[in-house]
C-alpha cells in the first residue's frame, strides 16, 4: 500500500496542489456484551480504505474509497484535486514540515487478539455473574470492547509512516430495585495497553463493588437546590475540562471566531490553583495517540497554567492560519472523514489537597459521583451536566447519599470559585464527537476540585 500512497502523493503535487497527503487505514473491533448471565451480542468488525487530501490556496479537496488497487487511489488524487481547484476559500499556505519516518507498534505486552475469544467470554461472564450479590440486584451486565487501528500515511512533506493505535475496554453495570425504585451504577476499566490491564484487577471485586453502590443509592434522598459548595469528583471535573475549556480551546473554533475563549490568551481565567492540559502522550490513556492523523507527533498542550490562559489545540491548517506549530490534535473518525481539531487526554493537574481536607472545610455542601452526561458549549462557555449521584456534605462530614444531580453555571465563574484541588488525578474514557459526528476516543478527568456551583434534582 506504501507505493500506491506515495504515487498519490506525487500525482496530487504534479496537478497542483500545494500541500497534500494520502492515508490508509485498517479498523479491527470485538465487543462482547454479557446480560443476566446470558450472552447478548459478540461482534467483529473491519473497516478499511484510503483518503486523499490535497489543498490549493485556502481550499482543501478529499477523496475516499474502499478500493485501494492502484488505479482507482490514482483518480481518487485527480478528484481531490479537482474538488481543491473548485473551491474558493481564503487561506494561508501550509509551512514546510520536518519529513517522518518509522514504524510505530501499539503498546501491549499481550496483544487482545492473541487471547482465545472464548478466555474473553468467560471473563465478561465472570463480571457479569459477581454482581449478583443480593435479591435486590434485577439487572447485571458486562460489556469488553477491543481495537486495533493502522495507518499509514504518506504526505508532500517526504513522510512515510506507518502506526497502530490499539484500546481496550471493560464496563461493568448493576441495576438494583427496592420497594418501588430503580437504582444503577457502573465502573469501568480502559486504557491504550494490552490484555494485561485487565489482568491487573481483580475482576470480581469490581462487579462486586458495583452491585453495592448500586444497592447504596437506593436510600439516596434528594439533592440541595442552589448555589452550593460542590466537591466534584474526577468524572465531572474532567466534564468541565473536555465539554466547555476543551471544545472552546480547538484552534477551528478560535479562527471562525465562535469560541468564548478567542482572545484569552494571557488573560486569568481561573483560580491559581488551577491549570488544565490536553496531553495526547500520556502512557496508558484511552485518548493517547503516538501520531494525529495529519502525521503529527502527539505533545502535551497547556492550555491553562495557573490560572493564566496559556493557548489552543492546533492541526495543520489553524496552526498555519494562526502562526505556530500543529500540537498533533488533527483527528478524523476514520478514512473517510473530515479532519477536525480534536482532544486527545483532557484534564486538570492536581494540586496540593487531600479530598478529607476538602471536606473538613465544607459546613454545607455535595461532592459528586460519575456523570450521566454533559453539555458541549464552546459558544457560551455554560457548564451543564448530569452527575450520576452524590454525597451530602454536613458539618465537614460526608453523611446521606444523594439522587442525581444536575450542575449548571458559567465554566470561568466556577474556575475562578475553585479553592481547592485534589493530589490525585483519574481519566474517564469515552468517545467525542464534534458536534454530533465523527467521534474519537478521548480521555478527560481531573482531581477533586471544590467549587461553587448551580445544583438541583429530583
Amino acid at each position: 500500500m506504501e507505493d500506491e500512497l506515495r504515487q498519490a502523493v506525487r500525482l496530487m503535487q504534479d496537478l497542483g496542489a500545494e500541500f497534500c497527503d494520502a492515508r490508509h487505514q485498517e479498523s479491527r473491533t470485538l465487543s462482547i456484551a454479557v446480560s443476566n448471565h446470558e450472552l447478548r451480542s459478540m461482534s467483529n468488525g473491519r473497516l478499511a480504505g484510503v483518503g486523499l487530501r490535497a489543498r490549493i490556496g485556502g481550499s482543501w479537496g478529499f477523496a475516499a474509497s474502499a478500493d485501494m488497487d492502484r488505479k482507482s487511489v490514482a483518480e481518487m488524487a485527480r478528484k481531490a484535486v479537482r474538488a481543491a481547484r473548485s473551491g474558493s476559500s481564503p487561506g494561508k499556505p501550509i509551512p514546510e514540515q520536518p519529513s517522518r519516518t518509522g514504524n510505530y507498534r501499539a503498546k501491549a505486552r499481550i496483544p487482545p487478539a492473541t487471547v482465545p475469544i472464548e478466555e474473553k467470554l468467560a471473563m465478561v461472564k465472570d463480571l457479569d455473574e459477581a454482581q449478583k450479590i443480593s435479591d435486590k440486584i434485577v439487572n447485571t451486565n458486562a460489556l469488553y470492547a477491543e481495537g486495533l487501528r493502522i495507518t499509514t500515511l504518506a504526505n508532500s512533506f517526504g513522510s512515510l509512516l506507518r502506526w497502530e493505535d490499539g484500546r481496550i475496554r471493560l464496563i461493568a453495570n448493576a441495576v438494583a430495585a427496592d420497594s418501588g425504585r430503580m437504582e444503577a451504577y457502573r465502573e469501568s476499566i480502559a486504557g491504550t495497553k494490552g490484555m494485561e490491564l485487565l489482568q491487573s484487577y481483580d475482576l470480581a471485586e469490581v462487579g462486586v463493588h458495583t452491585a453495592r453502590e448500586a444497592i447504596v443509592q437506593l436510600g439516596a434522598v434528594k439533592p440541595p437546590s442552589g448555589l452550593v459548595t460542590c466537591i466534584s469528583d474526577p468524572e465531572i471535573t474532567g466534564l468541565l475540562a473536555h465539554e466547555v475549556m476543551g471544545h472552546a480551546s480547538e484552534a477551528d473554533e478560535i479562527v471562525k471566531r465562535r469560541s468564548f475563549l478567542t482572545g484569552k490568551i494571557g488573560e486569568k481565567v481561573a483560580n491559581e490553583q488551577i491549570t488544565m492540559v490536553d496531553d495526547g502522550t500520556l502512557e496508558g490513556a484511552y485518548g493517547s495517540i503516538i501520531f494525529d492523523d495529519e502525521g503529527t507527533p502527539s505533545s502535551r498542550t497547556v492550555i491553562i497554567e495557573n490560572g493564566t490562559y496559556r493557548g489552543y489545540m492546533q492541526n495543520l491548517e489553524t496552526g498555519a492560519e494562526m502562526g505556530v506549530p500543529s500540537t498533533g490534535n488533527g483527528r478524523a473518525q476514520d478514512f473517510g472523514r473530515r479532519l477536525w481539531v480534536r482532544m486527545t487526554n483532557t484534564y486538570f493537574e492536581a494540586g496540593e489537597w487531600t479530598l478529607e481536607e476538602m471536606i473538613e472545610d465544607v459546613k454545607h455542601g455535595i461532592l459528586t459521583d460519575k456523570f450521566v452526561n454533559g453539555m458541549e458549549d464552546p459558544v457560551g462557555g455554560s457548564f451543564e451536566a448530569k452527575a450520576h449521584r452524590g454525597f451530602l456534605i454536613e458539618n465537614g462530614k460526608v453523611t446521606k447519599p444523594l439522587r442525581a444531580i444536575t450542575l449548571t453555571g458559567k465554566a470561568l465563574d466556577i474556575l475562578k470559585t475553585t479553592d481547592a484541588v485534589g493530589k490525585k488525578v483519574k481519566h474517564d474514557a469515552g468517545h467525542c464527537g464534534k458536534g454530533t459526528e465523527d467521534y474519537v476516543p478521548v480521555s478527560s478527568g481531573g482531581p477533586y476540585c471544590r467549587s461553587k456551583i448551580i445544583a438541583g434534582g429530583d
